[in-house]
């Protein structure tokens, strides 16, 4: 079971806001209460937080489903919901945030960094927060607004000042335990070491730390072997030192073959660009060291000698060293603080901000937009815009006074007026929100506002009863079915009436005989 873990897809859910409610108090002698209906509470977001006890993702790997708390829903007598707890989870220092696209979201570098991953959705508002001077006794209430969802790609690029590449087995941890307290797996065969190692080097005055990256092999920028999968680790390091093997019994390997072949992995790779603000520099461009190790063996040590006039001929800054005696670490890890004095150095000073006072401007335009589309052959008039989407959310479409509330709002906004100037006809469908869940609904542009000043129910509007005018000819043909059916019930009557079915209960009652319809009394 793997137990490092630098990238996983994680897919996270803000947590859904609370519906608002809709309640009238009711109290012994104060029979008008008003509304007291509570908000709904926010849902909770999700918060990626930098946490120095955390040095992997596999958490996250075993259980990719993240969603925070919902809000709790409002209440009678001005009960407002409970606000979602929000879901923080802890990432290693140096995690990118990027969205399934490949953009990236955040660079969260340093204890405490935070970024939001998925915002809770907004709660709905009571009837007691919807009363008005006009509208005094609101029968709806405001839904909650989902929270939103989202997958995102999480990557550990860690944070060292040196990098240390090279073939598998070349000496690359050996050289991290001589030089630091760690202590990383050791063995004699190729990629022993599956996950970067951390290392922490004094050399002087200068503390830095050294990362040792798996072995590399010829394909690596292309996925073979480990060497893509952790290559990203060297991006965020400011100088490179390659570890030779002069020691190698493989056919067809020296150290000049080993070095032009892991130069040629490293030009291949992309560094991101999102990286320190966009001017990552290419792996191939910055201060670069060679080791050549295992020189306590005298075949190493020869064809060491051998081969190092060649490399200082190409510019790099060659040393000789063995992990196993410690010959030469001490220049090594000094020529390492150098060039890391020298980075720390280069990089712009961090000023402190100075105070500045924020006054947000007005939002210029309407707030929404409105293009014609065509679907099935008829125009359809599509309606985008924060607000007017939020509020479709917010609508409960069983309530018509909520419909009612919306299409008021809508109006004030100015959207009846922009249909109007872009030649909407009545009856066109008109869509809110995005195709695949949105609102459609036709357009009546005679509907007026001012649902507030309409007499009638709670939870009804007028302005949607619908009202069926008879014609004269329907009124005819029901005066003449109510007159028909009044003649067949009276001739009912009358046929029961001389069959004496009255006339033999009234009888039964009083006890007598039933007498014939033509049978005189006293006969």
């Amino acid at each position: 079971m793997a137990s490092f873990v630098d990238r996983v897809v994680l897919h996270v859910s803000g947590g859904n806001g609370g519906h608002g409610c809709v309640s009238v108090r009711r109290e012994k002698f104060k029979p008008l209460g008003g509304p007291d209906g509570g908000n709904g509470g926010d849902g909770g977001d999700v918060v990626l937080r930098v946490d120095g006890q955390t040095t992997t993702l596999l958490n996250y790997h075993h259980a990719p489903h993240r969603a925070a708390q919902n809000g709790g829903p409002g209440k009678g007598d001005l009960r407002h919901g409970h606000r979602g707890e929000d879901l923080v989870l802890s990432v290693p220092d140096g995690t990118v945030v990027k969205d399934s696209e490949g953009n990236v979201l955040a660079d969260l570098v340093g204890e405490g960094a935070e970024f939001v991953a998925a915002a809770g959705g907004q709660g709905g508002l009571g009837n007691a927060a919807l009363a008005s001077v006009k509208r005094k006794a609101p029968g709806f209430a405001l839904l909650g607004i989902p929270g939103s969802s989202r997958d995102i790609v999480l990557e550990l690029k860690s944070i060292a000042d040196v990098a240390l590449v090279g073939y598998p087995s070349a000496g690359k941890s050996s050289l991290v335990a001589a030089v630091s307290a760690a202590r990383p797996k050791i063995a004699d065969y190729p990629f022993t070491t599956l996950v970067p190692n951390l290392g922490v080097v004094q050399a002087g005055d200068v503390r830095y730390t050294v990362a040792d990256v798996p072995g590399l092999i010829p394909g690596a920028s292309e996925g073979r072997g480990l060497g893509l999968e952790f290559l990203r680790h060297v991006e965020r390091c400011a100088a490179l030192v390659h570890v030779l093997d002069c020691a190698t019994l493989e056919p067809g390997r020296d150290p000049v073959t080993d070095l032009e072949t892991i130069e040629a992995e490293l030009a291949a790779y992309a560094v991101d660009d999102a990286l320190d603000g966009g001017g990552a520099v290419p792996l191939t461009e910055r201060p670069r060291l060679v080791a050549l190790n295992k020189v306590d063996v005298p075949e190493a040590r020869e064809l060491a000698e051998f081969v190092r006039p060649e490399l200082e001929s190409r510019g790099y800054r060659v040393f000789e060293i063995s992990t196993a005696s410690h010959e030469g670490l001490r220049a090594l890890t000094f020529a390492m603080a150098e060039v890391v004095a020298e980075a720390r150095a280069a990089r712009p000073a961090v000023q402190e901000a100075p105070r500045v006072v924020l006054r947000p401007k007005g939002v210029r335009g309407p707030g929404f937009t409105i293009t014609r589309e065509e679907r099935n052959l008829e125009p359809l008039w599509h309606v985008r815009g924060d607000k007017p989407e939020r509020w479709i959310q917010q609508t409960d479409f069983n309530n018509e006074e909520a419909v009612g509330y919306l299409a008021d709002r809508l109006a004030k906004l100015g959207v009846e007026d922009e249909l109007f100037r872009q030649g909407a006809r009545p009856g066109d469908a008109v869509l809110i929100g995005p195709e695949d869940n949105g609102v459609v609904f036709d357009w009546e542009p005679t509907m007026v506002g001012g649902a507030e000043l309409l007499g009638g129910p709670r939870g009804t509007d007028l302005r949607l009863a619908e009202f069926d005018r008879p014609t004269r000819e329907q009124k005819r043909r029901e005066h003449q079915e109510r007159r028909d059916a009044k003649a067949a019930a009276r001739a009912e009557l009358e046929e029961e009436r001389l069959a004496g079915v009255w006339t033999e209960s009234v009888q039964a009652r009083r006890g007598a005989a039933p007498q014939a319809p033509d049978e005189e009394p006293g006969a």
